[in-house]
């Protein structure tokens, strides 16, 4: 079964998908094909967008499903009445909250996750993940706040880009590779950080899975290359006496959770 699922706000969406993607990962046996859809701010885009639910649920058969911060009540109107499962995150608990209060919800753009607080920090933060992807700016780890190793498909990437959108942490990553392997050790970069270094760590058949995908039957994405890459990076990490996650079996979330964990111990 595939489900086409939408994540909607008026602003950066980072409430409806975090909330939308902890609910998903409670079924099993479902593939959900993703849409994320930031600002979604005027009833034309809103129009839009019906037509889209439109035409999903004439390709697929079924209805996609929309998780959904939306401040501006007359562009919620608009989206409830499309052909959709429209679950509105502000309806959840805003109602028996404002009960308990005694104070009617203002329902302002943005207000959603706080972002007026913290939006330059975390924007900040989200091109700092971007501008130092896979070590390509070494000579700026010394501006981050953690940096992700890890061998080719272990989770540093998306990690990296959730640490910053949802806790505005300045995170790099690095990825080990044939001539790190080769020579025993990391980059002097990286040593010079160590107190920064969170190694990545996975399970090689579930690294073939992974790699299978995006180079099939290639030489990268053999079960014995990544049994080697995965001993030789566990090696790494012991040597250097930096902490270890597995993300065999974790999802980004628990995975970016339990680096802030980590951080903050």
């Amino acid at each position: 079964m595939v489900r086409t699922v939408f994540f909607v706000s008026e602003s950066t969406g980072i409430t409806a998908e975090a909330v939308g993607q902890s609910m998903l990962h409670q079924f099993d046996g479902v593939e959900f094909e993703k849409i994320y859809l930031p600002f979604v701010n005027t009833e034309e885009k809103a129009h839009k967008l019906l037509q889209r639910f439109v035409e999903i649920k004439e390709q697929s058969g079924t209805r996609p499903i929309v998780f959904a911060t939306m401040a501006d009540c007359e562009i919620s109107k608009i989206l409830r009445k499309g052909d959709c499962l429209y679950l509105e995150m502000f309806d959840t608990f805003s109602i028996i909250l404002s009960e308990e209060l005694g104070v009617e919800p203002i329902f302002k753009s943005g207000q959603s996750h706080g972002i007026t607080d913290d939006y330059e920090s975390r924007i900040n933060s989200i091109h700092y993940a971007m501008d130092n992807d896979d070590g390509m700016r070494m000579d700026k780890f010394d501006k981050a706040d953690v940096i992700l190793v890890g061998v080719s498909r272990s989770g540093k990437t998306p990690t990296c880009l959730y640490l910053a959108m949802h806790f505005g942490l300045k995170a790099a990553n690095y990825p080990l590779t044939p001539d790190d392997f080769e020579k025993g050790i990391m980059p002097e970069a990286l040593k010079l950080q160590k107190h920064k270094l969170i190694g990545l760590t996975i399970e090689p058949k579930r690294l073939q899975q992974i790699r299978e995908v995006r180079r099939s039957g290639s030489e990268y994405s053999s079960l014995k290359r990544c049994q080697t890459e995965v001993k030789m990076a566990s090696a790494m990490f012991k040597k250097l006496n930096i902490d270890v996650l597995d993300t065999s079996e974790k999802s980004i979330e628990e995975i970016a959770s339990r680096i802030v964990k980590t951080l903050n111990s």
